[in-house]
């Protein structure tokens, strides 16, 4: 029996979440196209930098989850290519829209057949390195790109109500995202401890709060000080990755990998909070949301006494300056707010035994089903059929039922490690 279930509602936010990714795509080449005709070559060049470098890196880290893997071949469409194929895909960036094509095929196939649990169990496997990539890719392109958008309005005074729209939509986005990522941790929860669609909703609302904020401040410096970003950014990063490096995680299977993904992890706390070892993390928490509230206060203070003192492109009242520095403050402890809410009321503290998919769970199924099957004057069978009864005697009979093998069940240990990064 599969420890995981596949239902509809995944295999529709699967279905949507590519229909979103090739949206991302047209939006991104819109972008390109309306600042190569404005002329504006610097903004154009940070653009692309951005869209090239988070996909180098959602790359990396399919092929090298590949890699890992030994190139298992879990769908019909991973029958079509091979191992050189599948590295100039990735070199091609089509990797992640790859692995999109196997999860949608074994996703039909998972909701189509009636015995779907195989396939279901291969549909959540797939989906759950999806989730990640898409959250990678989520804090490497959406987050600093929406902060350049922002940027790039703040200093030509585009502020109307249908710019702020727009960026509270991507905010929302890259919320979603967050939520998604949620959503294949909650796998892992045994059906007693599932969380109900309210959990969802309030981790939703926390995160797009504070990534809301957090992006609201960095974009409102960048506006008034643009050569001072990058200069924040890598001196924040370096003791970010310090700080991670410092927590000693294990979530690659090499070094060079692990180093990766630390230096992925820095650039994902920059903009929010994530979970990279387990057991109490409560002191690592309140430091660095004590850091990220002294930091948005910095942003937002700088950026209030450049308005006041030397606005750079048009007027703002000092009043307006300052009620907006308070109100980006405010929406990140409304945040903070809503994430003790979600901690105190919807999270579960598991242990990580206590969680699905794990090696104990398999080796005492396996055993319970063996102790059904095999009678009880039975105490051991070997490999030549040849079984000890309980007087000690050997006796051959090959008609006896042999031992069943050990249930295996095809499991994420990537996403396992962070489940009980979460919970426990």
């Amino acid at each position: 029996m599969g420890v995981f279930k596949y239902s509809p509602v995944d295999f529709l936010f699967t279905c949507l979440g590519l229909v979103f990714l090739l949206l991302d795509i047209v939006l991104d080449v819109w972008a390109v196209a309306s600042l190569y005709q404005e002329k504006a070559y610097v903004s154009l060049s940070i653009l692309l930098l951005f869209l090239v470098g988070s996909s180098v890196l959602v790359q990396a880290f399919s092929w090298l989850w590949y890699s890992y893997e030994e190139f298992k071949k879990y769908t019909k469409v991973d029958k079509y290519v091979n191992e050189g194929q599948l590295k100039i895909l990735h070199v091609l960036q089509l990797g992640i829209y790859f692995r999109h094509a196997g999860v949608v095929e074994v996703s039909i196939r998972s909701i189509c057949s009636r015995l779907s649990k195989p396939d279901g169990d291969v549909a959540v496997f797939l989906s759950h390195d999806l989730s990640m990539l898409r959250l990678i890719e989520t804090f490497s392109e959406s987050a600093p790109q929406l902060v350049l958008m922002l940027t790039i309005m703040l200093q030509r005074g585009e502020l109307d109500h249908w710019a702020v729209l727009k960026a509270l939509g991507s905010a929302s986005a890259i919320a979603c995202s967050v939520t998604m990522y949620h959503r294949s941790l909650r796998s892992f929860l045994p059906d007693k401890q599932k969380q109900q669609i309210g959990s969802s909703i309030v981790y939703f609302l926390w995160n797009l709060l504070l990534v809301a904020s957090r992006i609201a401040a960095l974009a409102l410096f960048a506006s008034a000080l643009p050569c001072f970003i990058v200069t924040h950014f890598v001196c924040s990063w370096i003791v970010l990755f310090f700080l991670v490096w410092r927590s000693k995680t294990d979530f690659m299977d090499g070094p060079c990998g692990e180093w990766l993904y630390r230096a992925t992890v820095g650039l994902i706390w920059y903009f929010d909070w994530f979970n990279v070892v387990e057991g109490r993390t409560r002191f690592r928490t309140l430091l660095y949301h004590g850091y990220m509230l002294s930091d948005i206060s910095l942003l937002c203070g700088l950026w209030c006494w450049k308005m006041i003192t030397e606005p750079p492109y048009f007027e703002i009242p000092p009043s307006y300056a300052i009620i907006t520095a308070v109100g980006v403050f405010a929406v990140y402890v409304l945040g903070l707010f809503f994430k003790m809410i979600y901690y105190k009321f919807c999270h579960p503290n598991l242990d990580k035994a206590d969680l699905e998919g794990g090696d104990s769970e398999m080796s005492s199924r396996s055993s319970e089903k063996k102790s059904e099957d095999v009678p009880d004057a039975v105490l051991f069978h070997s490999a030549a059929g040849t079984f000890i009864m309980e007087d000690g005697s050997g006796v051959t009979d090959r008609s006896l039922p042999s031992s069943p093998e050990p249930e295996t069940k095809l499991r994420n240990k990537r996403m396992r490690k962070l489940a009980e990064n979460f919970y426990s």
